[in-house]
């Protein structure tokens, strides 16, 4: 009887898995237990072949190609060096961990819900990145892309606002600095490796304080996401 119980209930929650990942991929899968190890965080499961790690680095290199196949094709008389830089503002994890959270990856993520520190993390972001791994083994490339530019780009990543952001606004932030007499420095406050590559916390410091932090797998990423938040943060 109970076996019963526990196959009945196990059921159930396939059944409302798959229902709450259709509502966020907006097709129904065919293999479901790539999805789960999408959206499964090392914190739940630890080896590499169950948690999302390996989806993660796919799905990262997958995504930077079709936002480079989207820019290529927008703005056909821009240089390699705007392109680069749209496509930077485009898959910083900032960015990323926003729209993971507007499409409700946060609700069917399985991660240690105990550890606070998870909560407010980017892992969010790392997760869809993971997802569109998935996508991409399950339905194929071209499949991939149309998704991608359905549910990511179009309704989140706005081309025109992005393209007036300052390409460089530590430069914005230090001449605020200098103008008011104020000592700014960018930190690194942790580097560990993460799925094979190395992954940097770089605070942007003002007079020693911590204004703003960001996560990036190199330095130069990392601290212009902490300038920008930085800026956001004193109102500049």
């Amino acid at each position: 009887m109970q076996f019963l119980i526990a196959f009945f209930e196990n059921d159930k929650k396939k059944k409302e898995f798959k229902k709450q990942l259709r509502n966020v991929l907006g097709f129904s899968p065919v293999d479901i237990s790539l999805y789960q190890t999408a959206l499964s965080h090392r914190s739940v499961r630890e080896g590499a072949d169950e948690n999302n790690e390996r989806l993660e680095f796919l799905g990262d290199a997958v995504l930077s190609s079709i936002i480079a196949h989207y820019l290529f094709r927008k703005y056909p008389y821009k240089g390699e060096g705007f392109l680069t830089e749209m496509r930077s503002k485009m898959v910083n994890r900032q960015k990323l961990n926003e729209i993971a959270l507007k499409m409700g990856l946060k609700k069917i993520t399985f991660y240690n819900k105990f550890d606070n520190a998870l909560k407010i993390s980017q892992i969010f972001g790392n997760t869809l990145e993971a997802l569109i791994g998935a996508v991409y083994l399950d339905k194929g490339y071209k499949k991939t892309q149309q998704w991608v530019e359905k549910h990511i780009i179009f309704p989140h990543l706005f081309t025109d606002d992005l393209e007036g952001i300052e390409i460089n606004i530590k430069n914005k932030l230090y001449g605020w600095a200098n103008k008011n007499g104020k000592l700014l420095a960018f930190d690194t406050m942790d580097e560990k490796v993460e799925n094979g590559r190395r992954l940097f916390t770089i605070a942007a410091m003002v007079d020693g304080e911590v204004i703003a932090q960001a996560k990036g797998y190199n330095k130069k990423d990392a601290s212009q996401v902490a300038a920008q938040l930085a800026v956001e943060k004193l109102g500049l």
